[in-house]
């Protein structure tokens, strides 16, 4: 119960002759919310698809749910980067939800007790991501943050001990951000749920983050926040000066980087 869902020793990936990443090394533990940082291009969204097993490495190991990436995937729940829904999709949230259980299904209803337990399931689901009130309109008349929540539960559905979400805050405002990083948090803590998420700006999710994996240089560190989004760290990892500075409203600033990450910025301010 209490070893790592990942363990990533040294691992390496090249994408069209050039190398994205090497010497990349860290450890997911059970019920953990984990981030990954970084700068635009750096291989964020390829780790992800490494831990899935979509993305071939060439240097090191790397263990999913006690076994090689890729071999047990249908106990990963995965939200990759989206758009949001057309105002024209006229589908119900509660079947997006019913797509996690089985995409190839999806109209066919399911007989007596196996339907009355999907659609328990589905209510369950539903009910931990907050969306009772909206989940059986039209998903394309939902807002972003509405939207994003079924998508997750569509992931949840089939009970995974591990949830990849990639960059699942970028269209949200820094409120809605904040509210679905404490809803990633409690469904780890209540559900044993290990979470690793994308994310463009630290400063909204930060106080509900247990575990952080930063990219940069073409490597990565690993740590808690207090020990990762550290000047020393920082600028290690980019091998130039960095210095992290705390804002008086107790936000994060990172000034000095080759190419500053946007994380640091308040993107929907205008």
């Amino acid at each position: 119960m209490n070893d790592p869902v990942v363990v990533a020793e040294d691992l390496e990936t090249v994408l069209g002759g050039r190398r994205i990443w090497s010497g990349v090394s860290f450890a997911i533990a059970p019920r953990s919310f984990t981030v990954v940082l970084g700068p635009n291009g750096v291989g964020k969204s390829t780790l992800l698809k490494a831990i899935l097993g979509l993305q071939p490495l060439s240097g090191g190991t790397l263990r999913v749910l006690g076994a090689a990436a890729g071999a047990d995937r249908r106990r990963i729940g995965y939200v990759p980067q989206r758009g949001a829904f057309d105002e024209s999709v006229r589908v119900r949230g509660l079947d997006v939800v019913r797509l996690g259980l089985d995409g190839t299904r999806w109209g066919v209803p399911l007989p007596g007790r196996a339907r009355r337990e999907e659609r328990a399931r589905i209510d369950e689901v539903v009910r931990l991501v907050e969306a009772e009130g909206y989940a059986s309109r039209s998903i394309g008349k939902l807002s972003g943050g509405e939207q994003q929540r079924l998508i997750i539960a569509q992931a949840l559905v089939r009970d995974p001990p591990l949830l990849l979400l990639d960059e699942p805050l970028d269209s949200l405002d820094l409120s809605a951000q904040a509210s679905m990083a404490a809803l990633v948090q409690r469904i780890c803590r209540e559900r044993g749920v290990a979470v690793v998420m994308v994310a463009h700006d630290v400063n909204p999710i930060l106080p509900y983050l247990d575990e952080v994996i930063y990219l940069a240089g073409g490597t990565a560190v690993s740590g808690s926040p207090e020990a990762v989004i550290t000047s020393e760290t920082l600028s290690a990892l980019y091998g130039t000066d960095v210095e992290v500075l705390r804002a008086a409203d107790g936000r994060l600033v990172v000034v000095g980087q080759p190419e500053a990450p946007a994380f640091h910025t308040d993107r929907h301010h205008r």
